[in-house]
């Protein structure tokens, strides 16, 4: 948890390259860490899916659609409910992989960033 905080605040502090990756950061690690059952449409994965195929620009669309989609002015079809899968037994990274020393440092986070959101993807896809 002490990792998730440390880059959380980074996050939040709205600076490259850490404050775009928000979403990922939050998806990647509720993903591994959260007891709550996930489906085959749950938007994290589609975050995800969208990071690792398209990068950064991907995130914005993804965000942005999910935000129309929550929206009560919202008149379109509710994301209905997918096939439920089972809980990963591991994962090939975590946080850790991504912080390197404990720092998250700047050079080459997007890229463990993705390699961190791919090993998420793979662990709840395969």
């Amino acid at each position: 948890m002490e990792l998730y905080e440390r880059l959380l605040a980074l996050d939040h502090s709205r600076e490259a390259p850490w404050g775009p990756l928000h979403a990922v950061v939050v998806a990647a690690y509720t993903l591994q860490h959260d007891d709550s059952p996930v489906d085959g449409n749950d938007p994290r994965l589609a975050l995800l899916r969208a990071f690792v195929d398209d990068g950064v620009p991907a995130l914005s669309r993804v965000t942005s659609a999910r935000r129309h989609a929550n929206s009560h002015r919202s008149s379109g079809p509710r994301a209905v409910q997918g096939r439920p899968l089972a809980r990963p037994a591991g994962y090939a990274l975590t946080i850790a992989d991504v912080a390197v020393d404990g720092d998250f440092p700047a050079e080459g986070h997007e890229e463990r960033m993705r390699a961190w959101a791919a090993a998420v993807l793979d662990a709840w896809t395969s």
